[in-house]
């Protein structure tokens, strides 16, 4: 009788135990879902977002491959299209908490700077910043691209 209670004690517990575990399942899987739905609908605002990139600079080819002489307004609006262009996608990264590095001093702070080249300059003291080759960029800690810089040193 001893083992019979034992069994059915045993049982009790091992289908309470696939009860939980098939509760546990139901909420995962819906869960992944609410997951995947969550992706897809951030994917299809990014895409969304770099659509209307996509066509600044596809009107601004566009406007060049039609006027074989472009004007001279033109030319001179152009810094200013080119610089609202610049913005829109500075906006998808921020709305993505991606950010700009800047820099701070004449110096490299090589926890977010690259040297990529070293130019003589006698004006100028040696390891300063002498131009921004490419800008740098972080998503909260985290270092996504260092600003390439090219700095000074002294003539050998």
């Amino acid at each position: 009788m001893t083992n019979l209670t034992f069994n059915a004690e045993l049982r009790d517990q091992l289908v309470n135990e696939l009860g939980n575990l098939q509760k546990e399942r139901v909420g995962l899987q819906q869960e992944l879902r609410e997951q995947k739905s969550q992706s897809i609908a951030a994917k299809e605002e990014l895409f969304l977002e770099i659509f209307d990139v996509f066509d600044a600079v596809e009107f601004l080819l566009d406007y060049m491959d039609q006027h074989s002489e472009l004007s001279p307004q033109f030319i001179q609006r152009l810094p200013k299209s080119l610089s609202i262009v610049q913005k829109k996608l500075l906006g998808v990264l921020q709305r993505r908490q991606v950010e700009l590095l800047e820099l701070e001093g004449t110096k490299p702070d090589f926890d977010f700077c690259r040297v990529v080249e070293r130019e003589v300059r006698s004006d100028v003291e040696d390891q300063t910043i002498t131009k921004i080759v490419r800008r740098g960029f972080r998503h909260g800690d985290k270092i996504l691209r260092p600003i390439e810089v090219i700095t000074s040193k002294k003539e050998s």
